[in-house]
């Protein structure tokens, strides 16, 4: 079926029903206009994420990771699109629902609990082989797709191997009271890799025994039972399963089972069948999308360019060397943008000189060869064109006047927009 494209998001997907609500975001169903394909698109305020550098760390961090994971068992992010005040994540949409409510109506038996759990293991496995720690497995957040199987999603607490800090270790307290290792409570650091495997032991004890291994309404009475690693199987569960668990609820991280010994035991081999990840769409090439010439920006981009959630250090290092880097829309495409530029230069009779850097991009110069002006121009639309413009740090104020005073008025004879703050 395909949809009517009238007040459709961005005349790409029609908005449906609400899914539900977090703290800072709501993901309401949604279809794709040209497709009908069904997604699930989470709604950020941006002014919530200003106002809160916790959770603008968190959604960066989120958009990061799943643009570098493509696996059948985790949320696919489609797209990233952007209002002036709005942020769009549009994502594949599981139609299951959450494997806690499943759960939730009785335990499982031990085949269908090891499916779940070999799929859990070998998505969080392929996670860790990317630099990866999701560090908040918990039932709540795994899916079920319409085939009844699994798929992870929030990552918005997730660590990526540049966070780990010189001791080799990771040191951010987070995750769930009930699925926290115990050598987070001890505050020393911790393997990423090692307590994801501690909650996947715990999400595995709540599949087959139908309730938490570590419980108690004291909050404080809980985390001592996980330090010590106080819990008991129930008679029900096999011995196989029993010994699979005692190693994955070792409360010494040293000595816990590692991923790849999970994949070798017994109880877990049963039936189990590798899946392969799938290739990294083109999220996974946004910096390289960026030196092509001429450049398309999509909304990915756009908001890379706000000062309110820069979102460029995800793919390409800042420009440290510069003192200034200014950003506007302007209604031109980009040879037009560029020939204002040059009419500017030239303007200068001879005191500054023009260095071709790419198709839409120039370096502007002094008489004896000083940098000036850098200028460089990524078509948006085809009626639009953004236009970055960047000053070095310690140059005379003679490189920003030239923009200020001479190319950019030149620019805004055409209705233009700030880009900063889109």
């Amino acid at each position: 079926m395909v949809l009517s494209s009238e007040s459709a998001l961005f005349d790409k997907y029609e908005l449906g029903r609400l899914l539900g609500c977090g703290a800072f975001a709501k993901v309401y169903h949604a279809k794709a206009v040209a497709t009908g394909q069904e997604v699930a698109i989470k709604v950020i305020h941006k002014s919530r994420l200003n106002n809160d550098a916790n959770l603008m760390a968190n959604i960066k961090r989120e958009i990061s990771i799943m643009s570098k994971l493509r696996h059948p068992h985790t949320v696919k992010l489609y797209e990233v699109l952007a209002t002036r005040n709005v942020i769009y994540i549009v994502l594949e949409y599981v139609k299951g629902g959450e494997l806690f409510a499943k759960v939730a109506k009785g335990r499982f038996g031990e085949a269908v609990s090891r499916k779940y759990f070999q799929q859990l293991v070998a998505v969080v496995s392929h996670c860790h082989s990317r630099g990866i720690y999701h560090r908040d497995l918990k039932p709540e957040n795994l899916l079920l797709d319409e085939n009844e199987n699994l798929k992870v999603s929030d990552f918005g607490l997730s660590a990526l191997t540049d966070q780990v800090q010189a001791d080799g270790l990771l040191h951010t307290l987070c995750g769930t009271p009930a699925y926290v290792a115990p050598e987070i409570l001890a505050k020393k650091g911790y393997d990423g890799a090692k307590i994801d495997v501690w909650s996947c032991g715990v999400i595995l004890f709540v599949l087959t025994a139908g309730y938490l291994p570590f419980n108690d309404p004291n909050l404080m009475n809980m985390y001592r039972k996980i330090y010590k690693g106080e819990f008991r199987c129930p008679k029900w569960m096999s011995p196989g399963l029993k010994r699979l668990l005692s190693r994955l609820l070792d409360t010494n991280p040293k000595t816990r089972i590692t991923m790849e010994e999970i994949k070798r035991d017994p109880w877990f081999r049963k039936g189990y069948k590798s899946v392969k990840s799938e290739e990294i769409d083109d999220f996974s090439f946004v910096a390289t999308e960026l030196e092509k010439k001429p450049v398309d920006l999509n909304a990915f981009d756009i908001i890379s360019f706000s000062s309110g959630l820069d979102l460029s250090g995800m793919f390409q290092e800042k420009h440290k060397s510069f003192e200034d880097v200014e950003r506007l829309t302007v209604e031109e495409p980009p040879e037009k943008v560029m020939e204002k530029v040059v009419e500017a230069a030239k303007a200068e009779d001879g005191r500054v000189s023009l260095r071709q850097k790419k198709e839409w991009g120039v370096e502007i110069e002094g008489q004896n060869g000083n940098f000036l002006v850098g200028v460089e121009v990524y078509r948006l639309t085809d009626k639009f064109a953004v236009v970055e413009v960047k000053t070095k740090d310690g140059e005379s104020r003679v490189n920003r006047d030239l923009w200020k005073d001479k190319i950019r008025p030149l620019l805004l004879q055409q209705p233009s927009v700030p880009v900063v703050g889109y």
